[in-house]
């Protein structure tokens, strides 16, 4: 899932607005969304009320009869679900310009996706949105690193921020609306509110040197350049593959980071100031971020999926202690979980923000599949998100799969557990969070330690196949190894354990046995490279648990250590 935008309406007034200032805010507002979430069933009504008024008057509001509509059960009954592909019509008409397409107020600007799942989607922003969902959404789930460590969270150089990165010439729609990434914009003109993000007044925050904007890696050179001079106590990324890289770029790079430290320049540009005692320190100490960085104390990032197969010992290379924070779980298109309190993985349904329902994941979402409301859904289910806000999205199926953890105070706390696409070659239609639990246990039952992992349906005989895992671990690993052989019969077992669908292909014979193919972790370094290179920004290149992109898989494999058969 995608990193979202700036997080503090409050304008700095005439007196200098300080550290202080920031943390009151964002706990002021975790707590305010406490309140609202005190009683889930009004604050879903309020939402409803939003939205049936936003698209009133509207042409989707016209096509669908929704004039008369005040229930969520008339509601439901009048809107199909709809995921992008049936959506992208509407949304094309409005990012041409058509007036009142789908909202009361026009959009001002468009988000695109990371586009992990194919061509880039583009989701209209609206006032109403930004108002009343997008930026108080985001400001209460900061309110939980402010609220637990108010000492690193700030303004300045103790903040780390790797997600924002403002776009001044962003592409445009064919009405001239910008279209552009969440984490590019810079909503403070457009909507007239000031945003102010942790990190925000960083050295490293406006480049001291020209760069093109979209040259992104020199971009995120020249931050790591400027923060190895600084005290960093905090790293924010969202995406935890771009925290996962920060110790590998800084290796990369350390012998031209140590020269321009000492000189003052940037890649040999002149632009800073010459500091040839912090190089020597720098060079006594090496690349490590917990030598770099002596007194870091938090990570904030996404923790679930992939990431929680590698935060642990990631958390480690940055230092002993080192807490990991789980940022909101939120799409380009609108938020579903938001933390309240340092639970490592997931956060209360954000029901003041939109309307949701949820379908089984174990099912395939059809426009007119029943649907279960937020006090429906039972702990322990996955579920397929949909979701309805002011910002014009209607019955909105994400693609997203959440994990119902537990309840706090009646209303559903939630985790991301993958992206809802299967993985189907032979029947066995696998969803990620399937994937990911049985690597987790066979991680535990091995005692391997995953660095990075990804999957691949392979041919396995004449109209058979079988799943290849190709994982990175914190040991080599080599092909003779009997652990090899032990941990792909634990992800073989519990695959068949928890998909029903998955045992039936093994039964039939339409699927063999999964096997362990170890590979370096310098594979997916390298993948994350070649996706760089390809055109994505830093912070949206994700792991990714089924690796259906050939070239990428022949990247990764490579240099396996063997077979691993299972």
């Amino acid at each position: 899932m995608p990193a979202l935008g700036r997080t503090s309406l409050a304008a700095p007034g005439p007196a200098p607005y300080t550290d202080d200032d920031l943390r009151g805010e964002l706990v002021a507002a975790k707590e305010r969304l406490a309140v609202a979430m005190a009683d889930g069933a009004v604050a879903q009504r309020r939402v409803l009320d939003a939205v049936l008024e936003q698209v009133g008057g509207s042409k989707f509001g016209a096509a669908h009869g929704l004039a008369g509509v005040r229930s969520v059960d008339a509601f439901r009954d009048a809107v199909p679900l709809r995921a992008y592909g049936e959506y992208d019509a509407w949304l094309a008409r409005a990012a041409e310009g058509e007036p009142g397409v789908l909202t009361r107020r026009e959009p001002k600007l468009f988000f695109t996706t990371s586009g992990s799942t194919g061509a880039r989607k583009r989701i209209p922003v609206t006032e109403d949105f930004v108002r009343q969902v997008y930026v108080p959404y985001f400001r209460a789930a900061m309110g939980v690193p402010a609220a637990y460590f108010p000492e690193v969270f700030s303004l300045g150089a103790a903040t780390l921020n790797l997600r924002h990165d403002r776009l001044a010439r962003p592409d445009t729609t064919g009405s001239g609306r910008p279209s552009l990434g969440p984490s590019q914009a810079d909503l403070r003109g457009g909507f007239g509110v000031a945003l102010v993000e942790p990190g925000s007044r960083a050295p490293w925050a406006e480049p001291p040197v020209e760069l093109n904007e979209r040259a992104y890696l020199d971009k995120l050179y020249v931050r790591l350049r400027m923060a190895v001079e600084h005290d960093v106590r905090c790293v924010i990324g969202h995406n935890p593959a771009l925290v996962a890289m920060v110790p590998e770029l800084l290796a990369e790079w350390w012998p031209q980071i140590l020269r321009d430290v000492r000189d003052g320049t940037f890649r040999g540009l002149p632009g800073g100031v010459a500091n040839p005692g912090r190089a020597a320190e720098l060079e006594r100490c090496g690349p490590e971020p917990s030598a770099v960085w002596p007194r870091m104390r938090l990570l904030y990032c996404w923790t679930s999926g992939v990431a929680s197969l590698y935060l642990p010992r990631l958390a480690e290379r940055y230092g002993a202690g080192v807490a990991v924070l789980p940022a909101p779980a939120a799409a380009s298109e609108g938020p579903v979980g938001v933390p309240v309190d340092d639970h490592p993985a997931a956060g209360v349904l954000a029901v003041s923000s939109a309307l949701y329902e949820f379908v089984d994941a174990a099912d395939d979402v059809r426009p007119d599949s029943p649907t279960l409301l937020w006090h429906e859904v039972e702990p322990g289910r996955d579920y397929h998100v949909v979701f309805s806000h002011v910002g014009g999205l209607y019955r909105y199926v994400l693609g997203d799969v959440a994990h119902v953890v537990d309840r706090v105070g009646g209303v559903p706390r939630v985790t991301y557990a993958g992206r809802a696409e299967p993985s189907d070659a032979a029947g066995e239609r696998l969803r990620e969070a399937q994937v990911v639990r049985a690597v987790a246990e066979a991680a535990r039952r091995t005692g391997l330690d995953v660095v990075n992992v990804t999957c691949r349906a392979e041919p396995d005989g004449p109209g058979a196949y079988r799943y290849a895992v190709a994982a990175a671990f914190g040991r080599a690993v080599a092909s003779g190894d009997p652990v090899v052989a032990d941990f792909a019969g634990v992800v073989d077992a519990e695959l068949c354990r928890t998909s029903r669908t998955y045992r039936a292909a093994r039964a039939a014979g339409r699927l063999g046995a999964a096997r362990l193919l170890p590979v370096p972790a310098a594979a997916f370094v390298a993948d994350w490279h070649r996706r760089v290179a390809g055109g994505m920004r830093p912070p949206e290149v994700k792991d990714r648990v089924f690796q259906r992109d050939s070239a990428g898989w022949e990247l990764l494999t490579r240099n396996a250590c063997g077979d691993g058969a299972g």
